[in-house]
């Protein structure tokens, strides 16, 4: 909102300058030794070629506009969030395997202690009463 005001003030001022300008160029006396200039004014504002030009070629980069650097910081943090999110799905994934081989292994070291318990096991002891 600032800047429209700032814009319109100063469309404001320039107008009031070249309308002022030409009012007294008109009013004021000529010396009839010069030839009259009827683009007095408009050669004042107006720069030429070559100068505007380079100008120009200067400054040729535009500047980046605020909602540009939003929009790319908006794209970078859902690049970063969809990284962050299929990071999180691997590693549950992981953990899932892993605690299935676990659970696999424990279950097959325990029918494995159970087939040799029922093979040292001779029916007339229970075991937990050999070691005492």
């Amino acid at each position: 909102m600032s800047w429209t005001r700032v814009f319109v003030l100063s469309l404001l001022t320039t107008l009031l300058i070249l309308t002022f300008s030409s009012v007294v160029r008109s009013a004021a006396v000529r010396d009839d030794s010069k030839a009259a200039d009827p683009k007095g004014a408009a050669r004042q504002v107006f720069v030429p070629e070559s100068d505007a030009s380079n100008f120009f070629k200067r400054r040729g980069r535009r500047s980046t506009r605020h909602y540009e650097l939003q929009a790319e910081q908006k794209v970078r943090l859902s690049m970063n969030e969809r990284r962050r999110e299929y990071n999180e799905e691997q590693r549950d994934e992981y953990d899932n395997y892993i605690k299935e081989v676990h659970d696999e292994q424990n279950e097959r070291s325990r029918e494995i202690n159970e087939q040799l318990r029922e093979y040292h096991y001779d029916g007339h002891q229970p075991r937990y009463y050999w070691f005492h």
